[in-house]
């Protein structure tokens, strides 16, 4: 199957929505459990969802620091969530992803 770098590309950044909004992963490491992805690739794509238009937020757990928290969405944009996990199947055979 030949696809192109732009669909991987924002059908990887639809499975990260859908995997931090399913509550599956939503933390860089947890992603990068997920999905084999690096950790860099991991960051970048949580920062390109906002090219998405998706609002992607990292919410800090109450009294602690260095970063502890897991990332939320706050709201798709015009993405349909649903339409992400009817497809599920579909974009991890694509991405390559377990």
């Amino acid at each position: 199957m030949d696809v192109s770098k732009t669909k991987t590309s924002f059908y990887r950044r639809l499975y990260v929505a859908w995997l931090i909004d399913s509550g599956s992963a939503n933390s860089v490491p947890a992603l990068m459990a997920a999905t084999g992805m690096p950790r860099r690739t991991a960051q970048d794509t949580l920062s390109a969802l906002a090219d998405l238009d998706i609002n992607c937020v990292f919410v800090q757990q109450v009294g602690e620091r260095n970063n502890a928290g897991h990332y939320a969405i706050r709201d798709w944009g015009a993405i349909d969530p649903q339409w992400i996990a009817a497809n599920l199947t579909r974009i991890k055979a694509i991405l390559a992803y377990p």
